[in-house]
């Protein structure tokens, strides 16, 4: 179905070059692979950067699943620090959920933008954290935000070409 789809698509597009109006000539358009793919930057990233974000992906997400999961089981030191925050436990409880869910975002290739975005906003709440609330070193924090800032860069949609020129 997929195949059968692209090739009406296609043909579309011929037919609108040919039958375009002589006073207003179509403009070349770019191959149907570009807005068929995605509308991620996917297809633009060269096989090494691909490799480089999905490794920072994996290190994030399994960072992120230890944090989270530690804030979740009920670590001793994690309910010292959210007793620190002064918020209560069931900040930790949503703070681990959020860890979580946002490293299970990142795994899957559709949806690793929209967790890149989520840890680098808990990241950068983190970081005011430490340094407003409970201080110590706020470089992890910042480090992992960071990273996620990057992934969020790098995988962050673009828009879709026209199908058709005016």
């Amino acid at each position: 179905m997929h195949r059968a789809f692209m090739s009406f698509l296609y043909s579309t597009v011929r037919l609108s070059r040919l039958f375009a109006h002589p006073s207003r000539p179509c403009q070349k358009t770019r191959p149907m692979t570009s807005f068929v793919t995605s509308s991620f930057t996917r297809s633009t990233l060269s096989t090494t950067q691909r490799r480089l974000v999905w490794g920072i992906r994996i290190l994030l997400a399994l960072a992120f699943g230890a944090a989270g999961g530690a804030k979740l089981a009920g670590v001793p030191q994690m309910v010292q620090i959210f007793d620190a925050v002064g918020f209560g436990q069931w900040f930790r409880y949503v703070t681990g959920a959020v860890e979580v869910a946002g490293a299970l975002l990142l795994l899957v290739p559709a949806t690793g933008f929209f967790g890149g975005l989520l840890l680098a906003v808990t990241m950068v709440f983190g970081v005011l954290t430490h340094l407003v609330l409970i201080g110590g070193s706020a470089l992890p924090a910042f480090v992992l935000g960071l990273l996620a800032t990057f992934v969020t860069w790098r995988l962050r949609p673009v828009a879709l070409p026209a199908l058709t020129a005016r």
